[in-house]
């Protein structure tokens, strides 16, 4: 050993060539779906729920566990298997927000589950989906009885870019997996594009038709308008389903209630069911939205896509909005309503964003919204009106920044 050195280990013998692995399904067992929720919810499945900003669908699914951690009713009528339920989400605090909730809905708290992070050489770092998988399945098999899932939003899964097919289908694997490995009902939440009424809802899920695709149920919830007698309404509805039936519904209504002194939150107050596709039940789901709800709309899709600790590109944080339909000078003005800190990525590289509020940022870093220095797409040449923000700017703008919309150097 001293002479010739610690020696080379062999290989391990491979026992099997490689190859296809093929299953005859003579040697397979037919088996049921396991159903959480008749129909609407299957142990070991994926699914999606998408639908407009402002409709409820975090509650709606912060209600779906409640009734998982106590047993109770489905608006069928069923009653639920009750078990733990696991929560991730990136837009919403769990003290001050999805507890409250929970506690409105009548949940049992003890069953109720929070990731807040994830534990990498000795210290806690932000929860990533795409990368912590493994240790998630890790946590759920230490808990044990996890029957739901929910990760708001579902893209925080995607790596890449969620509007490319292959990259989002790669990116959702690891989440079917786990899905199947742990044997819970995965709910995963998103948007609906802008505009596109009358088409199949399930058409509507921003980004990549590989998520719809990928699940195995997409649920949508939408504001449906009144026949003059009754006051606008929401349905969810069923809008693909592979393991069961794709039409029918329930009305639901959000409600404000005190479930703890000093303490108020959102719940569901489920209505009667309806019948019917979800194309013909969501017939006029924001219908001539006013400019406001277009505004808010702009501004929660761009904080989905944007963090306060790293910069992303522009072009990467926009491109959702700009499939949605927003329009340049609306995603101009949800980054100034929110803030969006920016800088150029060296001399000839393209912009960065992220949102403000970062502790120990060199202030050179970033520039506030209204900073005339950097500004992409804010500049006006001869006096005209920017599109961006729509009125004038100044001369000392236009000689710093030196470009218009609509040129090489556009923003998006």
């Amino acid at each position: 050993m001293a002479k010739y050195g610690t020696p080379t280990p062999l290989p391990p013998l491979r026992t099997e060539l490689d190859g296809v692995v093929l299953k005859c399904a003579a040697d397979l067992t037919p088996s049921p779906v396991r159903w959480l929720w008749q129909y609407w919810l299957a142990l070991g499945k994926l699914h999606i729920l998408a639908g407009a900003p402002g409709q409820g669908k975090t509650t709606l699914a912060l209600a779906m566990a409640a009734t998982v951690t106590m047993g109770g009713r489905w608006p069928d009528g069923s009653i639920a298997t009750a078990g733990n339920v696991l929560i991730w989400s990136g837009e919403d605090d769990p003290a001050d927000t999805l507890l409250p909730r929970l506690l409105a809905a009548g949940a049992d708290r003890a069953k109720c589950f929070f990731i807040e992070g994830a534990r990498r050489d000795g210290e806690v770092v932000p929860f990533d989906p795409a990368r912590d998988l493994g240790q998630l399945l890790a946590a759920i098999e230490k808990i044990g009885g996890i029957k739901l899932l929910v990760i708001d939003p579902i893209v925080s899964a995607v790596t890449g870019d969620s509007h490319k097919n292959t990259e989002v289908r790669r990116a959702m694997q690891p989440v079917v997996d786990l899905a199947a490995a742990c044997g819970c009902a995965v709910l995963g939440i998103t948007h609906f594009a802008k505009g596109g009424q009358g088409t199949d809802p399930a058409q509507r899920v921003v980004g990549s038709v590989a998520f719809t695709a990928v699940a195995r149920m997409v649920m949508v919830a939408a504001k449906v308008k009144g026949n003059g007698e009754t006051k606008d309404t929401r349905i969810l509805a069923r809008a693909k389903s592979s393991i069961g039936p794709e039409s029918g519904g329930f009305h639901y209504f959000l409600e404000q209630s005190e479930p703890l002194p000093g303490i108020e939150a959102s719940h569901i107050a489920w209505g009667d069911a309806v019948e019917g596709t979800a194309r013909e039940l969501l017939t006029d789901p924001e219908d001539d939205p006013a400019e406001s709800e277009d505004a808010s709309d702009a501004c929660e899709l761009l904080r989905a896509e944007l963090d306060a600790v790293y910069w992303t590109n522009s072009e990467q944080a926009t491109q959702p909005l700009k499939s949605a339909g927003f329009s340049k000078k609306q995603i101009w003005q949800a980054s100034k309503k929110l803030g969006v800190c920016r800088k150029k990525d060296g001399m000839k590289g393209g912009w960065l964003w992220r949102l403000p509020g970062t502790a120990g940022t060199r202030p050179e870093d970033s520039k506030p919204e209204d900073s005339t220095e950097d500004s992409e797409g804010s500049s006006l040449r001869n006096g005209e009106s920017s599109e961006s923000s729509g009125v004038l700017e100044s001369s000392r703008t236009q000689e710093i920044t030196g470009h218009a919309w609509g040129s090489d150097s556009d923003p998006f």
